[in-house]
């Protein structure tokens, strides 16, 4: 039986022949240290992400508060700590959700075909057609404004592209020897997907996911920013974006830091993802099939 390549490729090996390239190294330094610094924010400050001083507002950058204070004189970089939490869960979670099933749908669609497959494509393509931001807003004004209708929104919107990418990674790799011969032996068809089909076809659609979630933090902070995202008081970098609008003469650094987290993080997710991609050679073998 053919042995499963793009298995064997997700091992920790590839990870870490990413991080060995210059780019790899710095983008998964400061991921790394983004994590832990959203997972340990009660204990790297002693300020709570809610807590006003209302005489300290708008304070500029100092010893005592190292990225400055918004308008209820709330520290920033505690703040942002804190939204990191909810830029990064929702963004990871969403996309998630995204993955697995698109994953599923795309892999019995691909398999199956028929029917179910031009139903399936149709669906898809008719998404596929809308901006993601578009399907976001308009299920967030259905669902409601909130984690969960923006979690709920993010995956939906990406939904297609997983579904259309695991698809064609089926259909090329679903007549191959392995499949036929497990077919021959009594296999069942859910086995032959999940055990076969999807696993080889893993890859390329956990980088893209990698990627996208870098799109997806771009697409939470815009809902944050447009006052749909996370609610008040829970921080987000989106909604403490929305919020220096107002202040961006008088305190400008309201919104320029949670401005730079943004951009800084999706930079390095873009560039984390890209040195994965040659650690993996994903071009190569797609140049080959």
């Amino acid at each position: 039986m053919t042995t499963l390549a793009p298995r064997r490729a997700l091992k920790e090996t590839a990870i870490l022949r990413a991080l060995r390239s210059p780019t790899g190294i710095i983008a998964g330094v400061w991921l790394i240290a983004l994590v832990l610094m959203a997972i340990f924010a009660p204990i790297l400050t002693s300020y709570a992400f809610d807590a006003q001083n209302l005489p300290g507002a708008y304070a500029a950058p100092s010893a005592d508060h190292w990225l400055g204070t918004d308008e209820f004189g709330r520290d920033l970089l505690t703040r942002m700590m804190y939204g990191a939490r909810t830029s990064l869960s929702v963004s990871a979670i969403a996309i998630g959700i995204s993955v697995t099933a698109g994953m599923i749908l795309g892999a019995s669609a691909g398999y199956f075909g028929g029917r179910f497959d031009r139903a399936v494509t149709m669906v898809v393509d008719l998404t596929w057609s809308f901006p993601e931001i578009l399907v976001a807003l308009m299920l967030v004004a259905i669902i409601g404004p909130g984690v969960t209708g923006t979690m709920t929104a993010i995956a939906v919107a990406y939904l297609a592209q997983f579904t259309r990418l695991t698809r064609a990674q089926i259909m090329a790799i679903k007549g191959e020897t392995y499949v036929e011969a497990s077919r021959s032996l009594g296999a069942s068809d859910s086995y032959i997907v999940f055990h076969h089909l999807i696993p080889n076809a893993l890859a390329p659609v956990l980088v893209s996911a990698m990627l996208a979630t870098g799109d997806a933090i771009i697409l939470e902070a815009t809902l944050g920013f447009f006052g749909l995202g996370a609610q008040p008081p829970t921080p987000s970098w989106g909604g403490m974006m929305s919020s220096g609008t107002a202040q961006l003469f008088k305190a400008p650094w309201i919104i320029l830091f949670p401005g730079l987290a943004v951009a800084i993080t999706v930079i390095a997710i873009n560039l984390f993802g890209d040195a994965l991609i040659r650690a993996l050679d994903i071009r190569a073998k797609s140049r080959g099939t």
